[in-house]
């Protein structure tokens, strides 16, 4: 039998702390993908690898809320 993942419902929040403004283009681009159209924005994803490596990318201008 084929083992089912388990699906966490774990939301977290981020919140874009620093302008893009002099990002590079990858930066830029990640901080669309992930929501943010402008500084001090908060945005809700689930907790997911994708998510996090995301983060990960551009964790110098972001801010992380488990919740």
């Amino acid at each position: 039998m084929a083992k089912t993942a388990k699906k966490s419902n774990n939301k977290i929040q981020i919140k874009l702390v620093r302008s893009l403004i002099g990002c590079s283009e990858a930066q830029c681009k990640i901080a669309k993908a992930l929501g943010f159209t402008k500084k001090d924005q908060v945005v809700e994803h689930e907790n997911s690898p994708v998510i996090m490596g995301m983060v990960r990318k551009i964790s110098h201008l972001l801010e992380v809320c488990e919740g």
